[in-house]
């Protein structure tokens, strides 16, 4: 499938752009139907439905960048990108930025955390010195081919550094060129609305991270629109209502000995089908089984 609009272009416009978190491609098949103006690839959710490990810097740049491919390649909106820390030093992050803007990525989101990275909503987070990560940013705009590829620079310092220094990092990101400023785990919606009252000035486009249950609140869109943001992220959104979903279906098999009444909503055949592309075989073989008759 081929994107029709650029990422850049929905935010010059002064689209505010919700991105439902997806990590395969049943998830990102299900959201690319529905009329969000992005899609994000989340790291923990490729982590955990790719090796089935923690986001804690296990998933490697090819795994990622792969995945990546793979949902750019198969749905038509455009899709932000989980990079992590870069997957390594200078040189690794103009790699990450080429090859992730080569498989099809809009906005390469990366942060100032050390190796191995973690979470952004578990605790134990270390921050890199500020230069670091100023040098990383730098790197990551000269190696983009295209200034419609965004470079996301995403602060992990609120946890163990408190808010004012992560508000000071943000704004230096801003300043380094970052195109969009990220601030990762706010503690409250106080917190959202200091951050857009502080960073947004700067003129850079301004992202919010909305986990349910993780270490901040769930804001509206439109209290963070007021505040000076532009884009919600939504990672776990999808991960969890599935991951539930398959855990409630799987104990009602166990204990009932069949898939009748299962109590959660399930698509049927004829909707996996669709949603996977099967009457675009049908219609392929069709026709050239037609072919092959009148030839014979």
């Amino acid at each position: 499938m081929s994107t029709t609009e650029k990422l850049k272009s929905l935010l010059q416009a002064g689209r505010f752009v919700t991105a439902p978190g997806v990590f395969d491609m049943f998830s990102a098949r299900v959201a690319d139907r529905l009329p969000f103006s992005a899609l994000y690839m989340t790291g923990y959710g490729v982590s955990g439905s790719y090796l089935g490990v923690a986001d804690a810097g296990l998933v490697s740049y090819a795994d990622m960048v792969s995945r990546a491919r793979q949902i750019a390649e198969g749905t038509g909106k455009p899709l932000i990108a989980d990079a992590d820390t870069g997957f390594g030093g200078l040189i690794n992050v103009r790699h990450t930025v080429r090859g992730y803007e080569a498989a099809g990525v809009q906005a390469i989101q990366m942060e100032d955390q050390v190796m191995p990275k973690k979470c952004g909503h578990t605790k134990g987070r270390q921050v890199v010195p500020l230069p670091e990560m100023l040098k990383k940013i730098e790197v990551a705009l000269e190696a983009r081919r295209s200034d419609d590829m965004l470079i996301i620079a995403r602060t992990d310092a609120r946890t163990t550094h408190g808010l004012a220094d992560a508000i000071e990092r943000g704004k230096a990101f801003a300043r380094a060129g970052a195109d969009i400023v990220f601030v990762e785990s706010p503690e409250s919606a106080d917190e959202f609305e200091r951050i857009g009252n502080e960073i947004a000035p700067t003129g850079k486009w301004l992202l919010a991270n909305m986990v349910p249950t993780g270490r901040s609140p769930v804001i509206p869109a439109k209290s963070l629109e007021k505040w000076g943001f532009n884009i919600a992220i939504y990672p776990s959104i999808g991960m969890a209502a599935a991951t539930a979903a398959l855990d409630s279906a799987y104990r009602h098999l166990l204990e009932h000995g069949d898939s009748l009444e299962l109590g959660v909503p399930s698509f049927t055949m004829d909707q996996l089908h669709e949603l996977v592309g099967f009457p675009d075989v049908w219609e392929f073989e069709a026709r050239h089984a037609q072919t092959e008759s009148s030839a014979s």
